[in-house]
């Protein structure tokens, strides 16, 4: 008997985005699932439990209107001073914001979605980043790309296979 081929969506999704190069890149990854699901009881505990220095919260379009699907902002880096905190609550919290909304508006998350699912975005953003806009900008590329991915399943193992033998990543480049 063969296989049948999945012709409904992953209960969970995850995405993967790097945009921008230097000190004001964006390095997005996402979780979207069912908020009755275990996305959502992720979502929920991480909201509950924050540690020191990585404090998750509620990604808003501004003050009062959170975007949909909810997203939790879970930063990567702890703030590093006050400079770069204010990055993390400013720019790169309205880029997840409206990278996320970007995200619904296309249709790369569905208007259903918008109220049944919530997204966890985990983002980078450089103790070193000095350029608020540029933050911005990359951050809600890198927001709308990611749910992208995780929407059409990517990467493609043939691609995973592919790269293999010639790792890379803006830290780290092996020789030969």
């Amino acid at each position: 008997m063969a296989a049948e081929q999945q012709t409904s969506a992953p209960d969970v999704q995850i995405g993967e985005s790097f945009v921008g190069d230097g000190v004001n890149a964006a390095h997005v990854n996402t979780v979207l699932g069912y908020r009755d699901g275990p996305a959502g009881t992720a979502w929920a505990t991480a909201l509950a439990t924050p540690t020191a220095g990585h404090v998750p919260f509620v990604a808003v379009l501004r003050p009062s209107l959170p975007v949909k699907p909810l997203t939790l902002f879970v930063t990567k880096a702890a703030p590093a001073n006050d400079k770069h905190g204010h990055l993390i609550w400013g720019a790169a919290q309205a880029g997840v914001a409206a990278g996320v909304a970007d995200a619904l508006a296309n249709g790369n998350v569905t208007e259903a979605q918008a109220d049944s699912h919530v997204v966890i975005a985990a983002v980078w953003v450089n103790p070193a980043a000095d350029d608020e806009e540029a933050v911005y900008r990359n951050n809600r590329e890198s927001a709308r790309t990611a749910l992208e991915n995780g929407a059409r399943r990517l990467p493609s193992t043939a691609a995973v296979i592919e790269a293999r033998n010639s790792p890379s990543n803006p830290f780290f480049t092996p020789r030969g």
